[in-house]
């Protein structure tokens, strides 16, 4: 029969830290994690169309989270081009550059010291 401390030391193994952070105004969610992906996605496929599709959500939904966070932040985050150049029809303001490498970088920050609590505490 196993002894109490090797029970809890197997439980204590399989926990696994885990962090959300997101960005209120007011107490009212703003900005998060998943409307940074969706941002990525823009970015990288230049259109809100092109993110949708590489995420799996619909384009509704997608333009629908850029332009809440738009209204709560009280900035652009993604401009338009109808009918632009090539395949580029959307591309991040300099604003939500800036906020999704903040953002980015605050959010990676806050894993890498919940990591080096979690591995002094949980050994």
């Amino acid at each position: 029969m196993p002894s109490h401390s090797s029970q809890r030391s197997s439980r204590k193994s399989g926990l696994v830290p885990r962090l959300k952070v997101w960005l209120e105004i007011d107490g009212r969610y703003a900005f998060g994690f998943g409307l940074s992906e969706m941002l990525q996605a823009v970015e990288r496929a230049g259109s809100i169309k092109g993110a949708a599709a590489a995420l799996g959500k619909s384009y509704r939904y997608v333009w629908g989270r850029v332009k809440e966070a738009e209204a709560a932040i009280g900035r652009q985050l993604v401009e338009t081009h109808v009918g632009g150049k090539d395949s580029q029809r959307s591309a991040l303001t300099p604003a939500a550059r800036q906020l999704l490498g903040d953002f980015l970088a605050m959010r990676a920050r806050m894993l890498q010291i919940l990591q080096t609590e979690f591995g002094k505490r949980f050994r």
